[in-house]
């Protein structure tokens, strides 16, 4: 699972390591050594599990540049035996700090930090519970 590309819908292998990816960043955290870039690359899907190559040179070219009509090389965008279209817009996850309520200048309780795991109402019951346990105990 890539941490980097949200919605990555295929893997690749590298060429120079033979191990899979699913992003150049991650081979870039994990490996000791540059991706080496090839014309060739090997492409696994995400939703077929099927593995094919693709020429990333033609890939990437514009088809506008060489005259061709846009949407003539869509068919590279997708994976050949299942259809899925594995070039996409990558979204990268961003952390967010939010609130949920009015104005959080008065009630600042409901803010909500998305980076730090959230209580779920089981968990705030058992907090209440014991602090109301601990309150009505008699000391000894």
């Amino acid at each position: 699972m890539c941490k980097h590309i949200l919605n990555a819908q295929a893997a690749i292998r590298a060429p120079c390591c033979q191990k899979w990816f699913d992003c150049p960043e991650c081979h870039a955290e994990k490996s000791d050594h540059p991706l080496l870039k090839m014309s060739e690359v090997v492409i696994a899907c995400k939703k077929c599990k099927k593995v094919f190559r693709k020429d990333m040179e033609r890939l990437m070219a514009d088809p506008q540049a060489e005259g061709g009509a846009k949407g003539e090389d869509d068919a590279d965008e997708y994976c050949p035996y299942c259809d899925n279209k594995f070039v996409l817009d990558a979204k990268t996850p961003a952390p967010v700090i939010g609130w949920e309520g009015d104005d959080v200048r008065m009630d600042n309780r409901m803010m909500k930090d998305q980076r730090i795991r959230q209580k779920t109402a089981a968990e705030v019951a058992d907090e209440l519970l014991q602090d109301m346990l601990e309150d009505t105990s008699v000391p000894s």
